[in-house]
């Protein structure tokens, strides 16, 4: 599929493998995701709604795949999808984090193993890549929380890591990327709108929250 243009991103649907142009004003503003889906333009986590707000609506989870010291991975031929939280230096308590990245992971994991889960109240995670060009980016897929055969211990972990002399925590999460080649706008405006309906959520979707069960997305390498 050819790269969606910067000033159709607003009605574009979302498909699996393709790249999102920015803009060219050479500003924050060329940023394709807040126009995507309203999540703003900054940040490794992209969040519309909150605990405080009465509902996470969605998030992003953006990466570059490029940082060496927090190297989430994409694994394309199982759909696992590995992605670190946003306390990454140290001076900060583990949740106590600008974007409030990690306080949306330790929410979204706690709602998959309450009894019972509470699935319903965890929000859609688009995950997206920089391509290297500008500000475009790629779309990788919808994920849910954890993965088959993870247990709870292993699908969300708090790690230490030192920087000079300083210690300090972060998640390591684990997640799935669902079986979905291509989400429809109709939904994405749903969910901006706070009204995300499930009878327009994609079938592997609404499976997971109704079952827990993933249908992960498996591509050759």
């Amino acid at each position: 599929m050819e790269a969606v243009p910067f000033g159709s991103l607003s009605t574009a649907d979302l498909v699996v493998a393709t790249t999102y142009r920015g803009g060219s004003a050479g500003s924050s503003a060329d940023d394709p995701l807040d126009k995507l889906l309203h999540c703003g333009n900054m940040g490794g986590f992209r969040i519309r709604g909150g605990e405080t707000k009465g509902r996470y609506e969605l998030a992003v989870l953006y990466t570059t795949f490029a940082d060496p010291d927090w190297p989430d991975e994409l694994e394309p031929s199982t759909g696992r999808f590995l992605y670190y939280g946003d306390n990454k230096t140290p001076g900060c308590e583990l949740h106590d984090t600008t974007k409030g990245g990690n306080r949306l992971l330790r929410y979204a994991y706690e709602k998959i193993h309450v009894d019972p889960p509470q699935r319903g109240l965890v929000p859609p995670f688009f995950v997206f890549s920089k391509t290297g060009t500008g500000r475009d980016v790629m779309f990788h897929g919808l994920a849910a929380p954890g993965a088959p055969n993870v247990t709870e211990a292993d699908d969300l972990v708090a790690a230490w890591s030192t920087r000079g002399r300083e210690r300090f925590q972060n998640y390591r999460a684990i997640f799935t990327i669902l079986g979905i080649i291509t989400i429809s706008r109709t939904w994405v405006d749903a969910l901006v709108r706070g009204a995300g309906d499930e009878a327009e959520a994609p079938k592997p979707w609404r499976e997971w929250v109704e079952s827990g069960r993933y249908d992960p997305l498996r591509l050759k390498a």
